[in-house]
């Protein structure tokens, strides 16, 4: 493998919870733009906070229905996914990382989505002349947050199997919790609050998962046996593309073609029917998925 190729996976969280179209697209210009930015002094959270306007935006130009507004804002919304992955690539390129870094991150494709809903249900509202699109774009808003909560953590978990070092950003609610008792009162502190909710929805989604872990540091403490890792991370793998559908990509396709459409509406009912459909397949399957680990 050349040096060139060994940085690349270097700047990545891991080559296994990367999908297809991240491979081939997002990670490799996100990585080219990394390694011009590690000797500037631009820093991850820079990146994180240009990326939250560029995304943001889409919601204007899917607002107009027209093929030119349309195309912009896709165009907006891949520059901003591409960003979202300098920040991450660039942080694990010059060490530059933070907690906050992470949180923040985070809460960045919850903003682009917010504004995206937004956008589409007052297109709706202006074509239609009734604001009720408003309870469909609330309703997509809460499962997109409760989705991208839960894909999360079963990535971060799946890294978590894979090394320590990997898995270095997989915490307990307890951690969460401790970390955030020991900031002062200030920005940091709110979005650390915010997390601890976030982790808090996580904990309760998935109580078989919370026993296996449980028993897993009980056994081992917190270095899990290589046999462990491997068994637990082969036996998740076929779960894995569907949890991909609840991704940036896996929900972007289908938002894209809706949008030049000009059938807005789907969208909502995809997130709303289709996507929480697919969460509560995946919940079910990995809760027994941990059952059975745990049982044996």
């Amino acid at each position: 493998m050349s040096e060139l190729n060994k940085e690349y996976e270097a700047s990545l969280k891991s080559i296994e919870t990367e999908n297809y179209i991240d491979r081939i697209f997002y990670r490799p210009i996100g990585f080219r733009i990394a390694r011009l930015l590690r000797n500037t002094g631009v820093t991850p959270n820079m990146i994180t906070v240009i990326s939250i306007f560029v995304g943001a935006a889409t919601g204007f130009f899917f607002y107009h229905d027209d093929l030119w507004h349309n195309i912009v804002g896709i165009l907006f919304l891949v520059c901003a996914n591409i960003l979202d992955c300098v920040d991450g690539q660039l942080a694990r390129l010059t060490g530059i990382k933070s907690k906050i870094g992470r949180i923040l991150d985070g809460f960045a494709g919850d903003i682009w989505f917010a504004c995206i809903y937004i956008g589409l249900a007052l297109r709706l509202a202006n074509e239609t002349g009734t604001y009720w699109f408003f309870a469909l774009a609330l309703l997509s808003a809460l499962s997109h947050l409760f989705q991208a909560n839960i894909t999360d953590y079963y990535k971060t978990l799946h890294l978590y199997f894979i090394s320590k070092d990997k898995g270095a950003e997989f915490q307990s609610l307890e951690q969460v919790e401790a970390q955030h008792k020991q900031l002062k009162y200030g920005v940091a502190k709110f979005f650390y609050f915010l997390y601890r909710w976030y982790t808090l929805l996580q904990v309760k989604a998935t109580p078989t998962l919370q026993k296996m872990l449980h028993h897993l540091h009980e056994k081992y403490g917190d270095d899990l046996p290589q046999e462990v890792r491997v068994d637990f991370r082969r036996q998740s793998k076929a779960l894995m593309r569907y949890i991909d559908l609840m991704t940036f990509n896996g929900r972007t396709l289908v938002m894209f073609v809706v949008v030049l459409s000009g059938t807005v509406w789907l969208y909502y009912l995809y997130e709303i029917l289709v996507l929480n459909a697919v969460l509560a397949w995946c919940m079910k399957k990995h809760e027994q998925l941990c059952a059975s680990f745990l049982n044996r």
